[in-house]
Parts: C-alpha cells; structure tokens; sequence
C-alpha cells in the first residue's frame, strides 16, 4: 500500500519557473488519496531559486516541502542524490524544476505499483498519444543511440533511458549506491537497477515540452559523451 509519494525536485537557476512546476504538482490529485512530499535539492543555484522557494514554502503552507540545498554547485545527480536519501514515501518519483514534464502525469506511474505490477516505471517520450514538441533532431538520434546500446548490456527493451521521469521503490533505490554527479544518473540507475534481483521495471508514454537552450536547457553534447563511458562503465568489468 501506498500512502506517500515523494516528489524529488533538483534545481539550479531556476527561479524564473520553479514556481510554476511546484503549481502543478500542488494540484494533482494522486489515486487512492496518495499524499505528496516534495524534496527540493537546490545545487548551489547563482540566481534567487532560493528566495522563490522559500517564499513559496511561506504561502504554500498546505502543500508538504522539505528544501535541501548544497554549499557548492555539485551537479543534478549529486541533487538526485540527496534528494533520494531524504525520501520517506514508500515511492518517489524524479521530477525536473523546469516545465518540460506534466505532473498530471503521475498516476500513469503509479497505476502499475498500485495494481501490483511494477516496482519502477520509465516515462518515455517516443512512445504513446501525448504531445511533445519537435526539437534537436541529433539530440533523438543520440538518445535512441544511448537507449539501444543500454538495452544491450541491461537486457531490458526501454525506449528511452534518458527520459527525466522515473518512479522507484524507494527502499530499492534507497539501497543503491549511485555515483554520478550530473547526467550520467541515467545511465547508472538503469544499469544498476536491472541488476536488482526479480525486478518489475515498466514504461509509460508521457508527453514532453522540451525546452531550447535560449528557454534554459542544460544538457549538452558532453554529456552525451559522459553518457556513452557511463554505460560502459556501469555495465562491464563489475563496477558499481
């Protein structure tokens, strides 16, 4: 039985928008009167997410936020990390600061561990009727490039491994030892969480509003490439 759900929010330099995505997820209503804890991680942000979070913890009183920050800018796998030590939902679920994602979207994660089925869920963005925004054609191509090459070594059949949104057992992600400080959690946590004994791993089609760098997108070709040495380096020659 579920009655939290955490919500493990990082963020850096996003106090433009933070506020908006912390709207949406204050008006889902999750089935079976799920409750919400949101976790904040803000990674040493240079502009004012600060304050936004925090007047935002000041006139929100009713939605549940734990705000965590880092005294130096440590990367979005470090704040992942964080995060994930301080859930106590018996689930939690990764959720970007930016508006590129739908919180509407949660209870399409969470019927599958609810009806019994799945112990995590991957949202993909190249599956199912919802919309997404045309973008980066390379940026596709190297992302089915990284799923498919994952798939090989992990065995799964995933369509998209990069995607943000992904729910875990939090007691199984919980007892992982992830080590990755900015986007190689992806790959890490698949690779690792395949490993895991008799594991249920389902997907989602979700939608996606992807953003332009100009909009404040962070990922870049370079993390790609950490992308590519993570899925070696996680799946072959026993690392973990």
């Amino acid at each position: 039985m579920i009655e939290t759900l955490s919500i493990i929010i990082p963020a850096y330099n996003e106090g433009r928008t933070i506020h908006l995505i912390l709207d949406k997820v204050k008006e889902v209503n999750l089935i079976n009167n799920i409750k919400k804890e949101v976790i904040i991680v803000n990674d040493c942000s240079t502009d004012d997410t600060e304050s936004a979070i925090e007047n935002y913890i000041a006139t929100n009183p009713s939605l549940n936020i734990q705000y965590f920050k880092h005294a130096i800018n440590s990367g979005k796998g470090a704040a992942l990390n964080t995060g994930i030590s301080k859930a106590t939902g018996e689930y939690l679920i990764i959720q970007d600061a930016d508006l590129e994602y739908d919180p509407q979207e949660y209870n399409d994660f969470l019927k599958p561990v609810v009806n019994g089925f799945a112990d995590v869920v991957y949202g993909s963005r190249f599956m199912g009727g919802n919309p997404h925004r045309i973008m980066f054609f390379w940026h596709t191509i190297g992302n089915k490039m990284l799923t498919t090459l994952s798939n090989m070594f992990t065995n799964l059949n995933l369509t998209d491994m990069e995607t943000c949104y992904k729910l875990f057992d939090t007691k199984i992600i919980q007892s992982i030892r992830l080590k990755e400080k900015r986007f190689g959690f992806e790959p890490e946590v698949t690779a690792k969480i395949a490993r895991v004994q008799n594991i249920r791993i389902y997907e989602v089609g979700i939608s996606y509003y992807g953003r332009t760098y100009e909009e404040g997108k962070k990922i870049g070709w370079k993390d790609g490439i950490r992308a590519l040495y993570c899925i070696i380096r996680y799946n072959v020659g026993g690392f973990n």
